[in-house]
């Protein structure tokens, strides 16, 4: 007889008899779910999206800076690699998707 009253409180909702909707237990999820895409996962993808479309624009004389923070500029382009000079006569060569634009070319292409 205990169990039984145990189970039926259970179900009741704030103890006035009406039971609890199956809503109110998943809604907490949703709001979660919905602030996390919001402040994480839809500016990763912007992000990601001009990163991708600034690699594609990349050409030969481009100033940039490399994952590991060398400077240097752009002497070809090769499918996925770019060789980058960081000095007279040194050229490295670097996967497009690690280097990003310097900041002070960025700020000459807006202004433009």
């Amino acid at each position: 007889m205990i169990d039984k009253a145990y189970a039926m409180a259970s179900q009741t909702s704030a103890g006035n008899g009406e039971a609890a909707s199956p809503l109110m237990g998943i809604l907490p999820i949703i709001l979660i779910f919905g602030v996390f895409y919001f402040l994480l996962i839809r500016p990763q993808k912007k992000k990601m999206k001009k990163h991708k479309e600034m690699v594609n624009s990349l050409k030969k004389g481009d100033r940039v800076v490399t994952g590991g923070g060398i400077y240097g500029r752009i002497t070809s382009l090769k499918g996925k690699q770019a060789e980058v000079e960081i000095a007279s006569g040194t050229r490295v060569t670097a996967n497009k998707q690690s280097l990003s634009r310097e900041k002070s070319v960025e700020a000459e292409v807006v202004s433009k």
